[in-house]
């Protein structure tokens, strides 16, 4: 029984260290179904994190001129924004098809360097993500586990 006792707590351990786990995985996948909801919430959850992006990364609508990136609201901007999302959402769901995410992940890094996005931008879009997400979800939040699995998503679209 001691032996077990043990056993558990050096699985606890490891696991704790971990950022983006295979639970911390899941909890992710459960809490972003949860903000990335559907309909007019989805698109609500999206202009909010370009909204906290354009606050930290002021000079990034000049990259986005050809989706309106001076107005947030416009019809262009938005279906921007669902395709980002749509992006987002398509990797969090291979957080555990390891080979399949890092195929996305390839296809999504060579957009982003056709189009020039610098490697801090992603930095800035996690932190709005994590700016956003707890208004969301409440004490329910798990930042580790949101920041260690976005930094996956994002290490793998700003590959150099």
């Amino acid at each position: 029984m001691q032996i077990l006792l043990v056993l558990a707590c050096f699985l606890a351990v490891a696991y704790a260290g971990e950022r983006c786990g295979p639970l911390q995985r899941l909890k992710l996948k459960s809490q972003w179904a949860q903000v990335y909801a559907y309909g007019v919430a989805r698109e609500e959850f999206g202009v909010a994190v370009w909204k906290e992006f354009f606050k930290i990364e002021e000079k990034a609508r000049e990259l986005f001129t050809r989706v309106k990136g001076d107005n947030i609201w416009s019809p262009d901007f938005k279906a921007h924004i669902s395709r980002v999302n749509g992006g987002l959402d398509m990797a969090i769901s291979l957080l555990d098809e390891q080979d399949t995410l890092d195929a996305a992940l390839a296809h999504l890094n060579g957009q982003h360097k056709e189009r020039g996005i610098p490697a801090n931008y992603f930095e800035s879009f996690g932190k709005a993500i994590l700016r956003v997400v707890p208004e969301k979800l409440g004490n329910f939040f798990d930042q580790d586990a949101w920041a260690g699995c976005f930094n996956i998503i994002a290490d793998g679209i700003k590959k150099e």
